[in-house]
């Protein structure tokens, strides 16, 4: 598309099933009842002037541009704050209106700077326009006396400068960090003429304020005072494509904004159905990657891993590489063949991954780092629900009445979707959080959550039982729900588990360190709030007993009646942007497409009928068993398509000797990661701007994925794949990925009605698609479970084997931080490294007390498994005996000491639970300085043009 901005009717759109008719300027118009008159003319295709007004917040009614003449109604109120009535009469331009919407211009005028033709806004100013539309072309008042002209500008944000001799106290950016961020970070600071937008206190900048950079100021605002510098450095888009973001599982759709080939922005699309026009600083910002010196553009090689990278063409890479498989599997067999697949690339590359591995390599040797998070995830809603997925659509939760956080940080893992959790929970649902951490959903502005059950960690299923344990034998499980829609004579076997006396708050106390009468507070609030909605993230899943926990959440739904409705549900968060489409896929050594078996001869018959090739009817390897073998000898190459399995695997030491055993490593990635310390192929990867494809968030929605510049190295993802297998001897050809697509749809029952001509159409589709649900799903199980009848689980707790001790006497627990991404590789290179450049460790005052640590102090960490060292922040919202960290940055590796107990049902890795010690150090470790020394020279590259 070209270049015009997103159309704003001033103020939000309403909801109502009642209809009101009115006349504005002579036409009629009808809206729903509630709708501001403002609204009802731009619908209308009508034209209010205004300046503080906006569709993304509340009417405001302050700047006194948008006044209207109603007729039989005295004076001329503001169009923005005035709602429709039935029979209205509304005239917008009159020759009064015109003279009062002059003199307030000329008054914001006289104290505004006049730059127009130099300003990085001119022709993209909301000020400037309004202007032009009521006819200003001179300033009676002149521009002597006292003015806000001059000001110094704040520079200090990394992505955007906020210049206040520009600003006109509309408050729109406070009122966007209110009502759209949550943060109130922002305030209009003083009154009358000395009014100013403050970022906090006096002596606050916006990089030292509470603002997170999520832009929603910088969106809202109608000048250039907050502004990016992407704009003022490139100047005025001149098109802009509608994709979708590539880093966490909200799946945040957005406009990329392009002046040539550079990318000057990404604005958030208010027609987005998972982001609703909302975004964080990742998404918003934080795309700078693509264009950074560290990435690799050309093809690499080399023979050994302590010799430096050769840069090749691509065709000399490819034939290679493919020459080495070929050769692997003519003498070792095709189970000697691995391959995983990427959560960050799209459905379509995704699924080429494991198709070049079932049909190319000859195995089922496919895994995924899906699942290494959120696998239990599939496990458990398979068997309690019958899908490996959740429940919701995003907007769902703004129907709860009760909200149950589990082992999830929303506001720094999936900041879009807490800032709408945020709104709900001020407009009055409740909060209970599941977490030994206090996150900032515990106490926050204006939010406070009922109930911080502050578990000790591993103590999950223990803390779920309980409740249900309450829930029970207290009588307040919905038994017409359960008798209608589940098997009830699983439920009642279930009922007399959880009944037992063992299991109640009281007897599990010395276990999970919760109050018994604050669990059992919880247990009431979530059976009898209203709608119960669980949200749960990676500390649900990343434990001994992960799917033990899932299954344990989808009871207490299912007991509740939570289920099958707005506003209810169970909904996992996923971490990365296309962690169930890469689950949906077919990522799994056990699964094809669609959570099929790959033992079952009828669906792997479909297949092969279609691919013109036999399956191997056994599962394959997953990562650890791929590593094992590695180390035996039977597994010998293994393909890599954008996943960093050395530094966001657990037990380093063990991943690295796994690796450095195999005589083929091919990483195909977008920089050299630390996995490609041990690779002997590079294929440099395209990013999310360089391809057209499809993500799948964590509501199920899928979305397209838009090339808006060509692949800086060449070639898509989906194409470097492609080119492998034809390079392997197979015969494929798909000219777009639409065709992939197709494809998907043709073997995939839950993908039968999608195709990138129906989602260019309606923008996204939320899976199951089919002839049942011809258009989507947004809410799962409405009439039914998939699997017929919900399935109640017995989940008895049984302690995880990795035990505190005298030598280990604290638990680590992990997770992230807002700024930063999974490894980091990308965001790492951007200017989010201002906010975290480096994983610190918390730890309670206590603790570090006894240890002699204080704030900033180096600390050697160290497990079982291995040591690191890091720094440490003393704080209190860790428990005492539990500390954390992040996981994000190479130089840490906080990996090398978690150790490699897993989920009993899938092997997701125990990331949440591992002994450690933590004492006083000088400094990175000795094995820190050495594998900074091999990671130098590992990436080494002899320059060599490529033909």
């Amino acid at each position: 598309m070209g270049y015009e901005r997103q159309a704003d009717f001033g103020t939000p759109e309403v909801c109502s099933d009642t209809p009101v008719t009115l006349t504005i300027d002579g036409r009629a118009v009808t809206v729903p009842a509630g709708t501001s008159v403002m609204r009802a003319a731009g619908q209308c295709g009508g034209s209010i002037p205004s300046l503080c007004a906006t569709d993304s917040v509340a009417a405001f009614g302050s700047c006194r541009m948008c006044l209207v003449e109603i007729e039989g109604r005295r004076g001329t109120p503001a169009s923005c704050t005035t709602p429709v009535e039935p029979g209205m009469v509304v005239h917008t331009q009159t020759p009064k209106l015109a003279k009062l919407r002059r003199s307030v211009m000329e008054l914001y005028i006289s104290d505004h700077p006049l730059d127009c033709l130099t300003c990085s806004a001119n022709n993209d100013c909301e000020l400037q326009d309004t202007a032009a539309e009521v006819g200003l072309r001179d300033v009676r008042y002149g521009y002597g006396g006292a003015n806000h002209l001059g000001l110094p500008v704040d520079t200090s944000n990394p992505y955007f400068d906020f210049d206040p001799s520009k600003c006109i106290a509309c408050s729109r950016c406070v009122r966007a960090c209110d009502e759209v961020q949550g943060t109130l970070a922002l305030t209009i600071d003083g009154r009358g003429f000395a009014s100013k937008v403050s970022a906090g206190q006096a002596s606050d900048d916006f990089l030292s304020s509470e603002c997170v950079s999520c832009g929603a100021c910088v969106a809202a605002c109608p000048t250039a005072t907050l502004q990016e510098k992407a704009v003022k450095e490139i100047g005025k888009p001149e098109r802009a494509v509608v994709t979708t973001c590539a880093y966490c599982g909200v799946g945040c759709t957005f406009r990329a904004e392009m002046k040539g080939e550079q990318l000057v922005r990404m604005v958030p699309w208010k027609d987005g159905k998972a982001n609703r026009g909302h975004s964080c600083v990742k998404g918003r910002f934080a795309w700078g990657y693509a264009n950074h010196q560290d990435r690799i553009l050309s093809p690499m090689i080399r023979d050994s891993v302590d010799q430096p990278w050769r840069e090749v063409s691509w065709d000399e890479a490819l034939t290679y590489t493919a020459n080495k498989l070929n050769g692997i599997k003519a003498q070792y067999g095709a189970r000697a063949l691995g391959g995983i697949t990427s959560s960050r690339c799209t459905n379509e590359e995704v699924w080429l991954v494991q198709k070049l591995v079932r049909s190319g390599f000859g195995s089922n040797n496919v895994d995924t780092c899906a699942r290494v998070c959120h696998s239990p995830t599939g496990y458990g809603l398979s068997k309690t629900f019958g899908t490996s997925a959740g429940t919701q659509d995003f907007d769902s939760v703004m129907d709860a009445d009760v909200v149950m956080v589990i082992g999830a940080n929303p506001t720094d893992g999936h900041p879009v979707f807490a800032s709408r959790l945020k709104r709900r929970l001020r407009q009055g649902a409740k909060l209970i959080v599941i977490d030994p951490r206090r996150i900032d959903l515990v106490r926050s502005p204006h939010i406070a959550a009922a109930h911080h059950l502050a578990l000790q960690p591993g103590t999950n299923v223990a803390v779920l039982t309980a409740m249900a344990h309450v829930i029970v034998t207290e009588g307040l499980a919905d038994e017409a729900f359960i008798r209608e829609r589940c098997d009830f004579d699983e439920y009642q076997d279930w009922a007399a588990f959880v009944a037992q006396e063992r299991h109640s708050p009281e007897a599990l106390e010395p276990v999970t360190r919760v109050p018994a009468a604050e669990l059992r507070a919880a247990a009431r609030l979530y059976a009898t709030g209203g709608n119960g909605a669980i949200y749960y993230g990676l500390g649900v899943t990343e434990h001994s007993q992960g799917s033990s926990t899932v299954m344990s959440i989808a009871n207490l739904a299912m007991a509740t009646g939570n289920i099958g409705r707005r506003g209810v549900g169970v909904n996992p968060l996923r971490g990365q942007n296309n962690v169930q489409g890469s689950c949906d896929m077919g990522s799994f050594p056990h699964e094809l497409p669609g959570y099929r078996h790959i033992s079952g001869a009828e669906v792997r018959a479909s297949f092969e009928a279609d691919w013109g090739v036999p399956l191997d009817a056994e599962p394959g390897l997953r990562i650890p068993n791929m590593l094992d073998a590695a180390l035996d000898g039977s597994f010998r190459a293994i393909y890599i398509q954008g996943e960093d399995i050395l530094q966001s695997d657990p037990n380093t030491h063990h991943v690295a000797a796994g690796l450095k055993a195999m005589d083929l490593v091919i990483v195909h990635d977008l920089f050299l990661n630390e996995t490609a310390n041990y690779a002997h192929v590079f294929l440099p990867g395209s990013t999310f701007l360089e391809k057209t494809g499809t993500f799948t968030n964590a509501e199920r929605r899928i979305q397209m994925v838009r090339k808006v510049m060509e692949p800086a190295n060449g070639l898509e993802d989906w194409q470097v794949t492609q080119e492998l297998a034809k390079a392997m001897g197979l015969g494929w050809n798909y000219a777009h990925t639409g065709e992939i697509m197709d494809e998907i749809a043709r073997l995939t029952p839950s993908f039968a009605g999608v195709s990138h001509a129906r989602l260019d159409a309606e923008g996204s589709l939320q899976w199951p698609v089919n002839d049942k649900a011809p258009n989507g799903s947004p809410i799962m199980h409405v009439d039914g479970f998939v699997r017929g009848k919900g399935k109640f689980m017995v989940t008895d707790y049984v302690p995880t084997d990795e035990k505190t001790g005298p030598r280990y006497p604290l638990l680590l627990t992990t997770g992230r931080v807002l700024s930063q991404y999974n490894v980091g590789a990308q965001t790492r290179r951007t200017g989010n490294n201002v906010w975290h450049q480096e994983d610190l460790l918390e730890m309670h005052p206590s603790d570090a007390e006894n240890r002699g640590l204080k704030d900033g102090d180096w600390a050697r960490l160290a497990s079982r498994t291995g040591e690191t060292t890091l720094r440490v922040t003393v704080t209190d919202r860790v428990a005492p005996g539990v500390v954390y960290t992040t996981f994000h940055h190479p130089a840490t590796q906080a990996n090398v000491v978690t150790t490699e107990y897993s989920d009993w049902a899938t092997n997701c890795p125990e990331y949440k639970v591992t002994a450690v010690q933590v004492l006083p150090s000088n400094g990175p470790s000795e094995w820190q300085e050495s594998y900074a020394s091999w990671s130098e020279k590992s990436r080494r590259i002899s320059r060599v043009a490529a033909e």
